[in-house]
């Protein structure tokens, strides 16, 4: 995924989205309702003039994305990353019914999605990620990092807010890293219960938390609980890449991308996570 720049908007929770750039893509394929098969067709019968509406896109401005949005930092070796269980028999039942995926899915080889593990580290990098590069998260993380080096809840804590900003964050990010490290030490979070909560109930549970919405709780259950059937629809890079892989650059509405990843169930994750190779061809992870 590639780098974004961000507006700051209220602190209240709201829902998030993280940009990809676009790019052509094969022809539509897979099982679509009506009002989805009609823009295919209409696209179809403009195939030229959307191509090249398409590639204008790509190269135009990037996406306006709300403040509580995280932005995955760059690949790296993870130890003791965790391989979902169900990877092989998801891509094996999506390159059976669609088929952008059964081209796509082959091009990657063994990459795959990988958990870090640790819930804590893994919000708390997300919302280091907030509104800035790739790469300025990074180097914020990795200072971070020099100053707790244990990155545990009480480290952080007894760090405090002050100190925390010095590493790079800007006063609010710092705030809301020391709110999730007190929601984590007082208990205020039932981490050892995720696993049995549905999606709904983490997300509704997560974005009590200063600075985490929907889309950080959704990359949460996609990266750390490893969910399969996790669709972010207010993800940019998933709307830009259903575009550029369904439509040939045309724009699309969350209802059809919704009509769209039907095909995908129930391994929405999955197909998800091929949309954004498709854009950007470098894993990430939280």
């Amino acid at each position: 995924m590639n780098a974004a720049a961000r507006k700051p908007k209220s602190p209240a929770p709201a829902p998030e989205k993280v940009s990809r750039t676009t790019r052509a893509a094969p022809k539509p394929a897979g099982k679509t309702t009506a009002s989805v098969a009609g823009k295919v067709a209409a696209r179809d019968a403009g195939k030229a003039g959307s191509k090249a509406a398409g590639k204008a896109a790509a190269k135009g401005g990037k996406p306006v994305l709300p403040e509580a949005n995280a932005v995955p930092l760059p690949v790296e070796t993870v130890i003791d990353a965790v391989r979902p269980a169900f990877w092989d028999e998801a891509c094996a039942d999506l390159m059976k019914r669609d088929r952008i995926l059964r081209k796509m899915i082959p091009t990657y080889g063994p990459a795959h999605l990988i958990s870090r593990g640790d819930p804590f580290i893994t919000l708390a990098r997300s919302v280091v990620g907030q509104q800035i590069s790739v790469k300025a998260a990074q180097s914020v993380w990795e200072r971070l990092v020099a100053t707790c080096p244990r990155l545990t809840p009480a480290q952080f804590l007894k760090a405090g807010p002050e100190t925390l900003a010095g590493c790079g964050l800007s006063r609010r990010k710092a705030e809301y890293i020391i709110d999730l490290a007190e929601h984590f030490k007082a208990g205020r979070v039932h981490v050892n219960e995720w696993t049995g909560m549905d999606d709904e109930a983490v997300i509704a549970e997560l974005t009590q938390i200063r600075g985490i919405g929907r889309w950080t709780a959704e990359m949460f259950l996609m990266f750390n609980l490893m969910r399969p059937n996790v669709l972010p629809l207010d993800d940019v890079g998933l709307i830009n890449a259903i575009s550029a892989n369904y439509f040939s650059g045309e724009p699309v509405t969350r209802s059809e991308a919704r009509e769209v990843a039907a095909n995908w169930e129930p391994w929405r994750t999955v197909a998800t996570w091929y949309m954004w190779r498709s854009l950007d061809p470098l894993p990430v992870t939280y």
